[in-house]
């Protein structure tokens, strides 16, 4: 049965099954997705809902001692591995890892990619972020939202709460007890980006976040005060 538990304003309830919904999750590197809220896309689409992630770059810069082409095409591969796990499908920006651009061109950029997308959800990084790249498809994505007329449901997530994200104080939760398997292996695919290193520091992340909720492993999520509640599994 497609129900799950959600905790809005303190009260955990259940949802019930929602129709098909199209989902955008829009990160700065592969991987950046999957280590946020891939529990929560886990659920998403093992509820049938459709899940594209938008990654900003191929992370060109994150493979030491490889040239950026090489780099670009391990962390892809990595990238369609993971969404394969997930059940998701993956989508670059073409920027560059390290030089993110934000201008009128990127915008309109963003913008009609977001209209070709026509998601009921989007899903992106906090904005008060270490990365400039996180911060970067976080400020594109919100004004992509912003001219669709907040058509789509518009959710922030974190990523190494207290390394790179600060400051997030969450309004929503969901577990994700019976699907950080799936999470795990999604990040673990991106082999060539210290996953034990990084997955160890995102798992303190979920346990914490499910002492807060009252579940065993959780992600959390800040929802913009003038999106439609309700939408997280």
């Amino acid at each position: 049965m497609g129900c799950a538990a959600a905790l809005l304003g303190g009260t955990i309830r259940a949802q019930d099954a929602a129709p098909r919904k199209k989902i955008l999750v829009a990160g700065g590197h592969p991987g950046d997705p999957e280590y946020g809220c891939g529990g929560t896309v886990a659920k998403f689409t093992s509820l049938g809902h459709d899940v594209t992630f938008l990654y900003l770059n191929r992370g060109e810069k994150g493979c030491p001692g490889k040239p950026a082409r090489e780099c670009s095409q391990t962390r892809a591969a990595e990238a369609q591995r993971a969404c394969r796990i997930l059940h998701a499908q993956p989508r670059f920006a073409d920027q560059i890892d390290g030089e993110a651009i934000v201008d009128a061109a990127h915008y309109d950029q963003l913008r009609s990619l977001l209209e070709a997308e026509n998601p009921d959800l989007i899903l992106t990084h906090w904005p008060v972020d270490n990365h400039r790249d996180h911060r970067a498809i976080s400020t594109l994505i919100y004004d992509a939202w912003l001219k669709s007329g907040k058509a789509s449901g518009f959710y922030y997530y974190e990523v190494s709460d207290g390394e790179d994200t600060m400051l997030f104080s969450p309004t929503d939760y969901v577990d994700i007890t019976h699907t950080e398997a799936r999470k795990r292996a999604a990040c673990y695919a991106h082999a060539s980006q210290s996953p034990d290193r990084y997955y160890g520091l995102q798992s303190q992340v979920t346990h914490f976040r499910g002492i807060e909720s009252g579940f065993e492993q959780a992600e959390a999520f800040v929802r913009h005060p003038e999106s439609k509640a309700g939408l997280l599994p």
